[in-house]
């Protein structure tokens, strides 16, 4: 389908082709982002799901954020053909890499049983005094057991019945503000550099090296603080972080020191703002994955009756829904915000949407996952 899409806007030339097109490209992308998540969560498990997540959105990132930039410069080195023929090799590279995949439930199939003996830990445990004649026992938290669906509807989606949980809810606020967010950048700082700083396509492009490099570095290290400290702290500490830095972004373009620093100086300063505010972007990849993860499997646990399997798929067509919404939106309100009010009053009108989602992360969201919080072991 993506293949089909692709070719379809290079050959296309009527507004129909190119919308049925575009069509095509949206709905194979949701497929993919939603087949490709469940697939990471069956693969690495909801306990390393933080950092594998935060490297995952950091090359998601960078790839959203530099792709245009890409793409301008192609177009005016090479053409309208130089655009889509690295397109076209890009798909071919994913689909070879598809085709290579071996997926966790074809691969335990060819698995040997000694190797899951040896890795048992029931098995290799010795018993001790204080080791309890009965097994532990699981006791679910009733806030999360829930009634029989009333309709047809709510039967074949259960996953509708979770989005009353004000934790759900806060997970996908969050995953939209970072969508948001990116989206933003991406439509204001070519703007910016060709206005105020004169650059061409090239070294417009350059200036999203702060920003998605903090990103792609620190992506995985915010990832592993989100498996071993909390969606919470992780979503709380990278939104307070982003409201001074959104709001700093005035000083090299609308403040006193635009006549006071020559250009070299302005645009040091603008790449050091946008960097620091990668590192706000790279902290917040994970929680909002992290979080409904670890939400709908709570829910799952506690109904296993209403879901035939654990509803990662519909949580995230959800969350690729949400994100889309996000990369959509951002630019929209960036662009109109921009033209009217200015691009510092812009940032810090996103600066206080940050303010708003980390107060919504600190009063709604989780936190860590405790094995007594939802999931409690009863040694009686």
């Amino acid at each position: 389908m993506l293949l089909l899409s692709t070719v379809l806007l290079a050959l296309g030339r009527s507004v129909a082709v190119l919308a049925i097109a575009r069509i095509l490209q949206g709905a194979s992308g949701g497929v993919v982002w939603t087949i490709g998540i469940a697939i990471v969560i069956e693969t690495v498990g909801q306990e390393n799901l933080g950092k594998t997540m935060g490297t995952l959105f950091s090359f998601i990132s960078v790839a959203g954020l530099f792709s245009p930039i890409a793409g301008g410069v192609l177009y005016a080195k090479t053409g309208y053909t130089g655009v889509f023929g690295m397109g076209l090799g890009l798909i071919g590279i994913d689909f070879i890499l598809r085709v290579l995949m071996v997926e966790t439930k074809a691969a335990a199939k060819y698995s040997s049983p000694k190797s899951e003996t040896v890795h048992d830990p029931d098995s290799t445990q010795e018993n001790t005094e204080e080791t309890p004649l009965l097994p532990s026992r699981t006791v679910i938290d009733d806030r999360y057991h829930l009634s029989k669906p009333a309709n047809r509807f709510t039967r074949n989606f259960p996953i509708l019945m979770l989005l009353r949980d004000p934790a759900l809810l806060a997970s996908i606020w969050v995953g939209f503000m970072q969508a948001l967010l990116l989206g933003s950048f991406d439509a204001t700082i070519p703007l910016v550099a060709s206005e105020q700083f004169g650059f061409n396509s090239l070294k417009a492009g350059l200036l999203f090296l702060p920003l998605g490099g903090a990103d792609f570095l620190l992506g995985p290290v915010f990832g592993w603080c989100v498996d071993h400290y909390g969606t919470k702290p992780m979503a709380f500490l990278g939104f307070t972080w982003l409201i001074p830095t959104l709001i700093l972004l005035r000083l090299p373009t609308e403040s006193n020191l635009v006549e006071e620093l020559d250009k070299p100086h302005l645009i040091a300063l603008y790449a050091g703002l946008l960097a620091a505010n990668g590192l706000g972007l790279s902290s917040i990849n994970s929680p909002s994955i992290v979080e409904a993860g670890n939400v709908v499997e709570k829910y799952y646990k506690a109904n296993e009756d209403l879901f035939e399997q654990a509803p990662y798929a519909q949580l995230y067509g959800i969350n690729s829904m949400v994100w889309s919404g996000g990369l959509t939106v951002g630019p929209l309100i960036a662009g109109l915000l921009r033209e009217k009010i200015g691009y510092g009053n812009m940032n810090a009108v996103l600066a206080g949407l940050c303010a708003f989602t980390a107060i919504i992360s600190a009063f709604f969201i989780s936190g860590r996952e405790e094995d007594d919080d939802a999931v409690r072991e009863n040694d009686d």
